[in-house]
Order: structure tokens, then C-alpha cells, then sequence
């Protein structure tokens, strides 16, 4: 099976930055979609990012356009999210996904278009 690793998150005042990082091991594919969602309490698992295997397509949700920033380095088996001018309402569990195909019918942004999680990281802004 895939693993999906997540670390980086912490405390920050709003305004701050971090860098998520999502280490995977296992079965490697060269096909593999990877993306970041975020869930806070009481809401429901939500997207925020995605790229492709390249590099070269990736996606935001509007809500962290300009401020988020995803990447990966495929000979590190690493993906990551730069996160800049921080706001509390970034406040959840980041979690990264992996796909081990292009995405189909749901598209790239859905939960139900990834096979593989990892455990999450918790982010906290504070005002």
C-alpha cells in the first residue's frame, strides 16, 4: 500500500507562514495525482489544492488563491503547500491525498477521486 505522511503544521499568528510537507513511501506509480484538503470541526472534509504528476497543472480553491502555493519534487516523493498571509478561518486538519490515475468523473478537486490519506497535520491560526 501507498503511504501518506503529513508534517509542518503548528501554531501561527495571523499573517504567518508555513510549509506543509507530504512524504510518501511504498508502491510508487508515475501516474500519481496528489492533492491537500483541510477539515475544521464541525465542517465537512474540504478542497484546496491539487497537481499533477509534472508539476505543471495545478488548482486552487478561491479561497487560498494567491497565498497558497503547491509543489512537488517527484525524486523526493514529496508534495508540499506553501502557505503565506495566514487568516484564523485557515484553521484545520491538513490532510494529503494521492491518486494513483488521472482523475475521472468527479474531477480533481473531490474526495472520492483520491485512493490514499494521510493521517493530517493541524494548523491553528490565531488573530
Amino acid at each position: 500500500q501507498v503511504q501518506l505522511v503529513e508534517s509542518g503544521g503548528g501554531l501561527v499568528q495571523a499573517g504567518g507562514s508555513l510549509r506543509l510537507s507530504c512524504a510518501a513511501s511504498g508502491r510508487t506509480f508515475s501516474t500519481y495525482r496528489m492533492g491537500w484538503f483541510r477539515q475544521a470541526p464541525g465542517k465537512e472534509r474540504e478542497f484546496v489544492a491539487t497537481i499533477s504528476w509534472s508539476g505543471l497543472t495545478t488548482d486552487y480553491d478561491d479561497s487560498v488563491k494567491g497565498r497558497f502555493t503547491i509543489s512537488r519534487d517527484n525524486a523526493k516523493n514529496t508534495v508540499y503547500l506553501q502557505m503565506n498571509s495566514l487568516k484564523p478561518e485557515d484553521t484545520a486538519a491538513y490532510y494529503c491525498a494521492g491518486r494513483q490515475r488521472t482523475c475521472s468523473g468527479y474531477g480533481c478537486y473531490d474526495t472520492r477521486e483520491y485512493d490514499y490519506w494521510g493521517q493530517g497535520t493541524q494548523v491553528t491560526v490565531s488573530s
